[in-house]
């Protein structure tokens, strides 16, 4: 493993709760499923919804779906989940490094 890379923390991870701030879905909230980390993008639940037009195969029922796209990394903001407030995310580092919240300085 390279030295640089063993001690590297995401700002944002699977599970967390986060403000949409751009697109057509801005304002609204939702919880990470899936982080791209090559593509800086995230998969989150409930947000930036298409249709898709799916023809029928096998057993599996063909019509109109709706599928979640990602939204690029950079227009989402993590909700600290102590101040429930849309934070920056800051790290502490101690015997390990760990998240911190911005506004209230506790860790995520």
């Amino acid at each position: 493993m390279d030295k640089g890379k063993e001690n590297n923390m995401s700002k944002i991870r699977k599970g967390d709760k986060v403000k949409i701030l751009l697109g057509k879905d801005r304002g609204k909230t939702g919880a990470i499923e899936k982080v791209l980390v090559q593509k800086s993008r995230v998969l989150v639940s409930g947000v930036n919804l298409v249709k898709r037009h799916v023809k029928k195969q096998g057993t599996i029922e063909g019509g109109i779906i709706d599928i979640a796209k990602p939204v690029n990394i950079s227009n989402v903001m993590l909700i600290c989940p102590s101040c429930n407030l849309p934070t920056r995310v800051g790290f502490k580092i101690g015997a390990e490094k760990a998240r911190i919240c911005k506004k209230c300085k506790k860790e995520i």
